[in-house]
């Protein structure tokens, strides 16, 4: 980072991942950072009633990685230090409806669980002079300018005694999640908040956790992930085995639509039994379960259109789930809170102490133009493919979404039956939020994809007769720039 000369308070509601990416990018940049949440934050790593996922797996995609190791960097040290593996040159088993692709790993990536990632963040947060963390506080309001233009601060309430108090702050960020009463406060204070979109995809997914036997831990030598992909026309579960920390094994049910994945033991290894490849339950044959199933159920996806607003008050913003949510299977979140802290991390170097008129709009409309779009986009191609999913756009329509499904698919046919390992790396790639959209969607790659196939071509002809316009006009109308 640029040297800058540090003044001012800033306040971050909030201490989960997007929570503590944004008060290390702000620590660069205002003389004192309190970080607030409603938990107390455990001293070893343990999961929190304010994460209620974070028993589920979770991982970083390279993207991710890559802005998380730049905020802190030796982070995978710690995670080493608390037993987490690595993935180099395991094995990657990705199963779909056309077929089977297997290869190693490539980087030496860690994984681990969220109780441990949060646990060694936090502990790199705690490290940095100029951040004071404040546990079991509920932030119950926003403290304004008497005609509500800027957020000067906010209103906390200490959980065990109620006590109420005011911090006031130069600028206030929401990284409280799926909890955020953003719209709410905003309302009460005059704004005109624009309806968000909704995914109502009726989630499901479940996580049980395996020892390794010391005769077993090959294993974990052996594989990174084997992941049998569900089927939309079929209905079927998505299953996925992974390790995490200490010889311990996850293994993950999931499906969108409503239909949930048991949570019942015997119920839950009769599903895994029932995957279309035997390989996991083979393995999970060999294992010594330590958990039951843990289910988690996520009704709908929102997408806040805060951006958009023509009014916004100075010195506030929000990010992370507090302004977008993602279906988990994907891992995307994470990675969506870092690309948003660097983002602002960017912004607020060019910014450079001097007073911006209406910045915090300009970084909204960052966030939601270079992070959110590209992965809700993502998410939505996917889950809409699945019965019982049903999208309610907010302030405008969503575009691209039946050709986009479609599409993606016939590239992830080309690139797992015909072993098109270039384009099968692009297709995650894309997905990942490592590279974007465009490199999928390129004028000739379109065209070269869709005319492999009978299918294909009846999409291109279909896709052209719209108003008779080019394909590469048709493109930038259906995708996201």
């Amino acid at each position: 980072m640029n040297f800058v000369q540090k003044a001012g308070k800033a306040i971050v509601i909030g201490g989960s991942m997007a929570g503590l990416m944004a008060a290390r990018v702000l620590s660069s940049y205002y003389e004192e950072v309190l970080l607030i949440d409603k938990d107390e934050f455990p001293q070893h790593p343990a999961d929190r009633n304010g994460a209620p996922h974070g028993f589920h797996p979770h991982r970083f995609t390279q993207r991710g990685k890559m802005i998380t190791e730049q905020l802190f960097p030796g982070y995978e040290e710690d995670l080493v230090a608390l037993g987490s593996p690595s993935s180099l040159h395991k094995t990657v088993h990705m199963m779909n409806q056309y077929g089977t692709v297997e290869a190693p790993y490539q980087r030496n990536d860690r994984k681990f669980s969220r109780a441990v990632l949060e646990r060694v963040i936090r502990s790199g947060v705690r490290k940095i002079p100029n951040v004071q963390l404040l546990e079991e506080h509920d932030v119950i309001g926003l403290h304004t300018s008497r005609n509500h233009t800027a957020v000067t601060g906010i209103h906390v309430r200490q959980r065990e005694t109620g006590m109420k108090h005011d911090y006031m702050a130069d600028l206030v960020v929401d990284a409280s999640g799926r909890a955020s009463k953003l719209t709410q406060w905003l309302k009460e204070f005059g704004y005109d908040v624009p309806s968000p979109d909704r995914m109502k995809a009726a989630i499901g997914y479940s996580t049980r956790r395996y020892h390794v036997p010391a005769h077993m831990k090959h294993l974990i030598e052996k594989w990174d992930v084997i992941n049998i992909m569900g089927q939309p026309a079929q209905g079927t579960f998505t299953g996925v085995f992974s390790f995490i920390e200490n010889e311990v094994a996850e293994m993950l049910l999931y499906r969108p639509g409503g239909h949930y994945p048991p949570t019942n033991p015997e119920d839950f290894e009769r599903e895994v039994a029932k995957l279309p490849s035997p390989l996991i339950g083979e393995i999970l044959s060999e294992l010594e379960p330590i958990t039951p199933p843990k289910g988690f159920r996520v009704p709908e996806l929102y997408r806040h259109h805060y951006d958009q607003m023509d009014k916004w008050p100075d010195r506030l913003l929000v990010l992370g789930d507090a302004y977008c949510i993602y279906d988990p299977i994907f891992g995307q979140g994470m990675t969506v809170a870092a690309i948003e802290a660097d983002l602002l991390d960017t912004m607020l170097q060019e910014r450079q102490n001097r007073s911006e008129p209406h910045f915090e709009q300009r970084v909204l409309r960052a966030f939601q133009e270079k992070a959110i779009t590209p992965a809700w986009w993502l998410n939505c191609a996917a889950d809409m493919q699945w019965d019982g999913v049903e999208y309610e756009a907010g302030s405008e329509p969503l575009k691209g979404i039946a050709f986009g499904s479609r599409y993606m698919n016939l590239i992830l046919r080309e690139g797992t039956a015909n072993h098109n390992f270039k384009l099968f790396g692009l297709y995650w790639g894309v997905n990942s939020l490592f590279l974007p959209l465009h490199e999928l969607f390129q004028p000739q790659m379109v065209k070269s994809v869709l005319e492999s196939s009978e299918e294909g071509k009846q999409l291109l002809a279909d896709l052209l007769r719209e108003d008779e316009l080019s394909l590469e006009e048709v493109l930038i109308k259906l995708i996201p720039s």
